[in-house]
């Protein structure tokens, strides 16, 4: 056993680049602080139809 060819580290560490900057932007969008105007509420007239007590 030789190891890996140039070829096999070229091809896993962009690989492995890759995955990492996508999981940096994934974490970055997800984690990031919404602006105000952003946020969705629901109205508050919606009728669910509950049969209340």
């Amino acid at each position: 056993m030789n190891g890996l060819t140039p070829a096999g580290w070229v091809l896993m560490l962009a690989s492995c680049g890759f995955v990492l900057v996508l999981v940096t932007f994934c974490f970055y969008r997800v984690l990031r602080s919404p602006k105000a105007a952003e946020h969705m509420h629901a109205p508050l007239d919606i009728d669910t139809h509950d049969k209340g007590s």
